[in-house]
């Protein structure tokens, strides 16, 4: 996971927390930063801001203060370029400049009035996780004032159901976990997975087989001296059993798109954003690479 991270950045608390997540995913995957703010084009502008080019001017100058400013405080062995861009949606701006910089990683913030230590999506994270091309890392509120802000990745967990897209997801998390030096962990979400009115006889049945088949399969793949440990999420609910999981300092979790979600694209399924209400760490949501069978 070498290569550019892309900070969604706003001259706010949830971008100063956007920032921090994305310097420290960046220093420990040996990745750069790419700081982009996206303004409303010219034409957007209220009618009576004039001359046209003095106001572009103007908010171009504003915005490229507001990037010296957060670029003086990423960590100095972590570089970073900052950039502005024009264009009518924030998020539609932050993808393209994604796709030009061939990001691997989209960083964004929380929304205002979020608990600390917690997810809230804003507009613009809920439109990148339901639209963008380029993994998204969710940046819990309060991401710049936590003890672990400067600590390298401690361990990858990956949420896995049963559903399609697993692939894509145990892919992913094994390539952070390796380029971040890291431990992955396996969470087994099969019981939130599962038909609706299985007992739950037949549940703990499903979820230790998945468990061991999920185990065996990321066994086979897995790196020479790359360990991996599965854990089942137990729980009456996704929050609930988010909230018994014990996470560790400096952790990340990465979820995989719904199976609603176009291939190669995001989109927030109902597991995933049930535990954004729980989860005390960033989330990062992967696409499905490829189409599955019988799709066009």
């Amino acid at each position: 996971m070498t290569g550019s991270i892309v900070v969604a950045y706003t001259a706010t608390d949830a971008g100063a927390d956007a920032l921090a997540l994305g310097a420290r995913l960046a220093r420990s995957v040996d990745a750069h930063l790419d700081l982009v703010i996206v303004l409303p084009p010219e034409g957007t502008r209220s009618p009576i801001v004039a001359p046209e080019r003095a106001y572009e001017d103007y908010v171009r100058a504003q915005a490229e203060e507001w990037l010296r400013a957060a670029i003086a405080e990423v960590p100095a062995d972590v570089r970073s370029i900052g950039h502005v861009r024009f264009n009518e949606s924030f998020a539609e701006g932050i993808i393209a400049a994604g796709e030009e910089f061939d990001a691997r990683l989209i960083v964004v913030g929380a929304a205002n009035g979020s608990t600390l230590g917690r997810h809230r999506l804003g507009s613009v994270a809920s439109e990148l996780v339901h639209s963008s091309p380029i993994p998204v890392a969710l940046a819990p509120a309060g991401s710049r004032r936590n003890a672990d802000a400067d600590m390298p990745i401690s361990r990858v967990t990956a949420a896995v159901g049963t559903r399609a897209g697993a692939d894509a997801l145990l892919d992913a998390a094994v390539r952070l976990t390796t380029s971040a030096q890291s431990t992955l962990r396996l969470v087994s979400l099969v019981p939130f997975d599962v038909p609706a009115g299985l007992d739950t006889g037949a549940i703990e049945l499903v979820q230790n087989s998945h468990g061991e088949d999920v185990l065996t399969q990321v066994r086979a793949t897995l790196p020479e001296g790359l360990a991996a440990e599965v854990e089942r999420a137990a729980g009456d609910s996704v929050e609930d059993a988010v909230a018994h999981l014990r996470w560790h300092p400096g952790e990340v979790v990465l979820v995989g798109s719904s199976r609603l979600a176009q291939p190669r694209r995001l989109f927030l399924g109902s597991t995933a954003a049930k535990m954004l209400h729980e989860l005390p760490v960033p989330m990062i949501v992967v696409p499905r690479t490829r189409a599955e069978a019988g799709e066009h």
